[in-house]
């Protein structure tokens, strides 16, 4: 006897199309700003080194030859190389994934938005970003007129703790304070990622968007890193939050190939001290960085854009076919 499944998808027809109208209207904003749509490969012989990331990997032969390759969990390096080959602004709307991520905000294969502005500062991505919202976001909020807030201070206002200088110890019962009993071991990051993802993150956004800057320098990823107003040194990038809800995740480019060489190998350096598969690293991107002109970029997923812009608290519906009936 089969067994009885349903074929439907679990958003409604409004939600398919408020999708197509909203990447109508994104499509409409970059063509009138000449920032030109790219189309990169999804499958890449190198993936993220990034330890809280998971990619999927998928054998494929290539002239003969069959090797794993891994789906994008970001456009980011392929487009870096469209930049240092003279491409000038451009942006890519494309499907990425990262392995075992389903929840009521996640799902293994989601929409992205990325973008990429030569000679913009972290600045001017903000006022843009912002213009973008007042546009896929004005039927709900009419004018949005975000928030600048630093991390650390993000951080000092839930938890009167500064994350930049707090110790272990002061980080650990800090947790413990609020009722966050894990045991983390010796991982200081690990427990500021605890404290924000539970303590600070569901607070922003609520009044207004929120634009949260400098980041503890350790989350610099593939971003430059600066020197703040207090001395302390941070990560040049910022995150956009609507009701709780991370939407985005910018950086000022790190266009020193040295540099985030020994950043990919930190990172598989943990990954083998933690058992994680180990990750090639693109040396491609590695090989373009020293002709990629000066920018900013920002990745925005569009999942949770359609959700905050049709008041939906669960992904499953804004999206057809989740993971699980895919």
């Amino acid at each position: 006897m089969s067994q009885i499944v349903s074929y439907q998808p679990t958003c409604d027809l409004k939600a398919i199309k408020a999708r197509a109208n909203m990447y109508a209207q994104l499509r409409q904003f970059f063509a009138e700003r000449e920032v030109l749509e790219v189309e990169t490969p999804i499958l890449s012989q190198a993936g993220v080194t990034d330890v809280h990331l998971a990619s999927i990997q998928a054998q494929r032969h290539v002239m003969g030859k069959l090797g794993t390759h891994y789906l994008q969990t970001s456009p980011e390096f392929a487009m870096k190389r469209l930049l240092a080959s003279g491409s000038g602004p451009i942006y890519q709307i494309c499907k990425v994934f990262r392995d075992d991520e389903h929840g009521r905000k996640h799902n293994s294969e989601f929409s992205m938005l990325e973008w990429y502005r030569p000679g913009f500062s972290l600045k001017d991505l903000m006022f843009e970003v912002t213009d973008l919202l007042n546009v896929t976001l004005k039927a709900r909020f009419g004018e949005i007129r975000p928030t600048v807030l630093s991390y650390k201070h993000a951080f000092m206002d839930r938890l009167d703790l500064n994350p930049l200088q707090a110790t272990l110890q002061q980080l650990k019962d800090c947790c413990r304070r609020v009722g966050l009993n894990l045991d983390l071991g010796d991982d200081r990051l690990g427990y500021i990622d605890l404290l924000f993802s539970h303590m600070v993150e569901p607070s922003l956004g609520f009044d207004t968007a929120v634009f949260l800057t400098d980041f503890p320098p350790e989350l610099a990823s593939l971003a430059k890193t600066r020197i703040d107003e207090d001395g302390e040194l941070v990560a040049a990038r910022f995150e956009l939050y609507i009701e709780g809800l991370e939407l985005a995740n910018a950086y000022d480019e790190l266009v020193d190939a040295k540099v985030l060489r020994s950043r990919f190998e930190a990172d598989n350096a943990e990954r083998a001290a933690l058992g994680l598969h180990v990750m090639p690293i693109d040396e491609y991107l590695l090989a373009a960085l020293p002709q990629m002109p000066e920018c900013s970029g920002i990745a925005l997923g569009l999942d949770r854009l359609l959700m905050i812009a049709t008041n939906q608290m669960k992904l499953e519906k804004v999206i057809t076919f989740p993971a699980e009936i895919s």
